[in-house]
C-alpha cells in the first residue's frame, strides 16, 4: 500500500494504528517511511519512524526511514526495490509512506497494488491545495483526523472529494476510488 498526502495529514499516526491492527492479526508488517533531504547538507531527519514508536517494538514489523536525495515524485530512486526485498524477507504488508507532497507526487502509485491519499479535513481550500494529478492516481482518498470539532468539515470535505471524483476519468474498468 502506498500513502501520500499533504505535509501534517497524520500519515506516520495512521501507519502506526493501522500497523500494529495488521501485527496483531498476525501479519508480517514493513513500512518504508520516505523523509525528505535538505537541499543544503543532503541530510534528512528521518523523523517518522520517531512517531511510530509502538509499532518500531513490534516484533512483527519493520520499518526503514530512507531519505530522498534530491529524488523528486515523493519516493527514492530505490522504493521499489526496498519493496520487493521487504516481499522477498517475509513481509506480507508492505506500506510506503511518501514525503509530505503535493499535486504531481505521485510515483509510488505506480509501485503498489492500492495508493491512498490521506487527506486532512481543515486545510482550507481543500480542492485547490490538492489537485488533479494526485487525484486522480488515488485508489482511496481517506479524510484523517475526523473526530471532535473536525467532523463537520471531515464531511463536507469527503462530499467535495466524492463530487470531484465523479469528474476524473476512470484508471480502471472494476475499482471506482473511493472517499
Amino acid at each position: 500500500l502506498g500513502l501520500s498526502g499533504p505535509p501534517g495529514a497524520g500519515k506516520s499516526t495512521f501507519i502506526e494504528c493501522f500497523g500494529k491492527m495488521l501485527t496483531e492479526r498476525k501479519h508480517k508488517v514493513s513500512v518504508l517511511a520516505v523523509d525528505p533531504s535538505s537541499s543544503t547538507s543532503g541530510g534528512s531527519l528521518l523523523g517518522d519512524k520517531t512517531r511510530m514508536t509502538e509499532l518500531s517494538r513490534d516484533m512483527n514489523a519493520y520499518i526503514r526511514p530512507s531519505p530522498t536525495r534530491g529524488t523528486l515524485g515523493g519516493v527514492t530512486r530505490t522504493t521499489n526495490e526496498a519493496i520487493l526485498l521487504c516481499e522477498g524477507g517475509g513481509y506480507d504488508v508492505v506500506l510506503v509512506e511518501t514525503v509530505g507532497v503535493g499535486q504531481s507526487e505521485f510515483a509510488v502509485a505506480d509501485m503498489v497494488d492500492m495508493f491512498i491519499l490521506l487527506l486532512p479535513p481543515a486545510g482550507g481550500d481543500e480542492l485547490q491545495g490538492i489537485k488533479r494529478g494526485i487525484i486522480e492516481m488515488a485508489d482511496l482518498v481517506a479524510i484523517n483526523k475526523a473526530d471532535g470539532d473536525l467532523v463537520v468539515p471531515a464531511r463536507r470535505i469527503q462530499a467535495e472529494y466524492v463530487s470531484a471524483m465523479k469528474l476524473l476519468r476512470k484508471r480502471s474498468k472494476v475499482w471506482r476510488p473511493k472517499v
